[in-house]
């Protein structure tokens, strides 16, 4: 099977298997019901996906955010959202295909979403820049969520990215700026702003989209300042370091919830988002809804004072416990 990953050999073989077994039947023993082996077999799957994805390592995660089969935002808006209609362009530059964004609804609420977006197949990915944005991705952000708070609509963004995009070009037209100035103005806006995490949360990249009165990540993305590799070859000097990295960043939904900067885990069906879109979406829209109801009943007043102490929270740390951990 394309783009399995090694923790799911397992299944995948049983699968293999039971596919066997129905294509077949007449090559299996007869003392046993042919309805009971399908039976017996189908549980052995469940019982074993549920063993696997019960204990996942932070490296395994990481590896689910990435994979290409995966729902993308694009996914998500045909899914989760109804009557998308697409903007292009910044207005100075050009138009980044890495990122997209539109009016959207919401269940019965009009909203503007906004999100990183990669490519199924290397044309696309091509297209997409493999979901890192220029500076123009950026400023297009920004100018669609400045027109969503004059217009009052709620602002949703979708995150799934490595990182901005770190080359000359990008360096040229100033990346580190315009992801700045959308961290400043991100904690202006008057209107509620949810993010999710719905895959890759990496550096500025995400964060350039990220500032929110309510962070959501699903089960198996991750969020973090550099990417367990990019760690691994700054602490370990190896590439190959990065599931120990992984395990020390504490990137997943779990040990971010625990560390308080995100606000919510959306779950995922069992095996991982790529299995089920449908299911994903629905689990994902019931979390918006339900988030965006809290914040629709705050004032613009309320919602910015949560959003400035919110933010000002994070990064804390005891010095007594930094003590312990060194000795």
């Amino acid at each position: 099977m394309k783009h399995q990953l090694d923790f799911e050999k397992p299944v995948l073989e049983l699968q293999r298997k039971l596919e066997d077994l129905k294509k077949h039947p007449e090559t299996h023993s007869l003392d046993v019901s042919f309805a009971g082996e399908i039976a017996a077999m189908e549980k052995k799957i469940e019982e074993t996906r549920r063993e696997i994805f019960s204990n996942l390592t932070p490296w395994q995660r990481v590896q689910l955010s990435r994979h290409p089969k995966r729902p993308f935002t694009l996914d998500y808006l045909s899914l989760a959202f109804e009557g998308f209609q697409e903007l292009h362009g910044d207005r100075l530059y050009a138009d980044d295909r890495a990122i997209v964004g539109g009016f959207a609804r919401l269940g019965e609420n009009k909203v503007m979403v906004i999100g990183t977006q990669k490519g199924r197949d290397t044309k696309e990915n091509i297209l997409r820049n493999f979901g890192s944005a220029y500076p123009e991705g950026y400023r297009k952000a920004l100018r669609l969520m400045r027109m969503a708070d004059r217009f009052g609509l709620p602002i949703i963004t979708l995150i799934d990215t490595a990182g901005a995009f770190p080359g000359i070009g990008a360096e040229e037209r100033h990346i580190a700026e315009a992801i700045a100035v959308n961290l400043r103005e991100m904690m202006l806006f008057e209107v509620p702003i949810i993010a999710v995490v719905i895959g890759e949360g990496g550096s500025g990249g995400a964060l350039g989209i990220g500032v929110a009165d309510r962070v959501l990540i699903l089960e198996n993305a991750y969020y973090s300042v550099i990417s367990p590799e990019g760690c691994a070859a700054i602490l370990w000097k190896d590439r190959a370091a990065a599931p120990k990295a992984a395990d020390a960043l504490k990137i997943t939904a779990k040990g971010l919830l625990d560390l308080k900067l995100v606000d919510g885990i959306v779950p995922e069906p069992l095996g991982g988002a790529h299995h089920n879109h449908v299911q994903t979406a629905a689990s994902l829209k019931e979390h918006l809804l339900n988030n965006l109801d809290q914040l629709l009943k705050c004032s613009p007043e309320e919602r910015l004072k949560s959003r400035y102490e919110k933010f000002r929270a994070h990064g804390r740390f005891s010095e007594n416990e930094m003590a312990a951990a060194k000795a």
